[in-house]
C-alpha cells in the first residue's frame, strides 16, 4: 500500500467511527504483521485523549506505538534499541506538535474553539455536526502522515521485509 493510501486509510476509518488512535495504528498495522482486529483491539482504550480523559491525543499514541512496532528493541537489556525507539518517538511527537500546536487532546480541542469534556467515558455521538466542528478527523490524517513521512521514505520495516520473503517463497 502506497503512503497517500494509508493516509486516507486512517481517514476513512476515523470517518467510518473508529478511534483516531484506532484509525492511524490500524492503516499500519500490517506493515508489522498484525491484523486489522488486532490492531483496534489494542488501540480502543486510547481514543480522546487515552479513555476520554483528554491526555496526549489518540493519534499520537498511535505514534508511539508504531515507532515501538517500527523500531522496539525485543531484549530488557538492549538499551541502544530501546534509545533508537524513544528517539523516533521524539521525532515523530515533536513533528505532529509542529504541525498541530500540541499533543494534548484538550489543547487541540480547545484551539478550535471546543469545550474538552473529561466527566465521563461516553463517547459523543458521531454525526455530520461532530465531523463538522472537531479537528480531529484533521488529526488523524496528520499524524499518519507524520509516520507515512518518517518511515515510508526509509527502508521497508520488519513486517514488510517479511510479506515479501513469503510472497518469494510462495512463488518458489
Amino acid at each position: 500500500m502506497e503512503k497517500e493510501d494509508r493516509i486516507q486509510r486512517a481517514v476513512e476509518l476515523f470517518m467510518q467511527g473508529y478511534g483516531c488512535c484506532q484509525s492511524v495504528l490500524c492503516a499500519f498495522a500490517d506493515r508489522y504483521g498484525m491484523d486489522e482486529e488486532m490492531a483496534i483491539k489494542v488501540s480502543a482504550g486510547f481514543g480522546g485523549g487515552v479513555g476520554r480523559m483528554r491526555m496526549m491525543c489518540g493519534t499520537c499514541s498511535a505514534l508511539v506505538m508504531l515507532a515501538g512496532l517500527e523500531r522496539g528493541q525485543t531484549r530488557g537489556e538492549d538499551r541502544e534499541g530501546k534509545a533508537a525507539c524513544y528517539q523516533l518517538v521524539r521525532e515523530l511527537l515533536e513533528t505532529f506538535r509542529q504541525r498541530n500546536g500540541s499533543i494534548i487532546c484538550a489543547e487541540l480541542l480547545q484551539m478550535n474553539g471546543l469545550k474538552a469534556e473529561t466527566g465521563t467515558s461516553q463517547p459523543d455521538e458521531r454525526n455530520a455536526e461532530y465531523y463538522r466542528v472537531r479537528p480531529c478527523a484533521r488529526k488523524v490524517e496528520s499524524a499518519a502522515r507524520v509516520f507515512a513521512e518518517k518511515t515510508l521514505s526509509e527502508s521497508p520495516s520488519k513486517g514488510e521485509n517479511q510479506e515479501q520473503v513469503q510472497q518469494m517463497e510462495k512463488k518458489n
